[in-house]
């Protein structure tokens, strides 16, 4: 019996490795950032270059790698404004066995420093997002896993999804729409302050987890 438990025990130790082996980042070949006047950096530590980001058409395509944050320090936003693009994966879970995100990066300020601070809202193809802010550590706005929603367009592993997303900061709420519909509020006190976003002015851009390939077209700021 005592070999028996010590065996399951060891099995049981095993799990969380190869789990984390199956989701491990895989680098991108010819990878950087290729867009004009953009600038990136790879969580982790990781080299950018294990990434890739392009101009492709009238937009953008991202494929990681590292989960990556785009912006150009041209962008810049203050005061209430929304933050759009539209995200098409070609084909969902391309990279992975499982949905990773993407989606609009707000806020950002001391970017691709250690001290660097912004907001992101990001959709899932399997109809879900995540809302989190970067601060001295990550912080999650709606919950430690995506949360499903009606208005966010899913697919099958294997086909084409698009979903519009749009970051809001108006008076003292920053939202986050899919397809026109919010799915998120939070309070601005939620968002800015100590150990979190030093302001919701600053920098906006783009934002994928790993292993993730998607087509960003549409991307602009307005005033509200």
């Amino acid at each position: 019996m005592r070999r028996v438990l010590m065996s399951v025990a060891v099995a049981l130790l095993a799990v969380p490795a190869i789990v984390a082996a199956q989701d491990d980042a895989k680098a991108v070949a010819d990878g950087g950032v290729k867009a004009p006047g953009w600038q990136g950096t790879a969580d982790g530590g990781a080299a950018i270059t294990t990434a890739k980001f392009a101009t492709m058409g009238n937009g953008y395509h991202i494929t990681t790698g590292p989960a990556a944050t785009y912006w150009n320090p041209a962008n810049k936003a203050s005061g209430d404004y929304t933050v759009k693009a539209t995200f098409n994966e070609p084909k969902f879970q391309n990279l992975n066995d499982h949905p990773h995100p993407y989606g609009i990066m707000i806020g950002g300020n001391d970017m691709g420093t250690p001290n660097a601070t912004y907001f992101y809202c990001a959709v899932q193809g399997n109809g879900a997002f995540i809302a989190r802010g970067m601060g001295p550590a990550p912080f999650q706005l709606n919950g430690r896993r995506a949360q499903p929603n009606p208005a966010i367009h899913s697919a099958a592993v294997g086909q084409p999804v698009s979903n519009e997303v749009a970051v809001s900061v108006k008076g003292d709420k920053v939202e986050c729409s899919i397809n026109g519909t919010v799915v998120g509020s939070y309070d601005k006190a939620m968002v800015v302050g100590a150990g979190k976003l030093k302001s919701t002015d600053g920098v906006y851009g783009l934002r994928s987890a790993h292993n993730t390939e998607v087509h960003v077209a549409g991307l602009t700021m307005t005033k509200n």
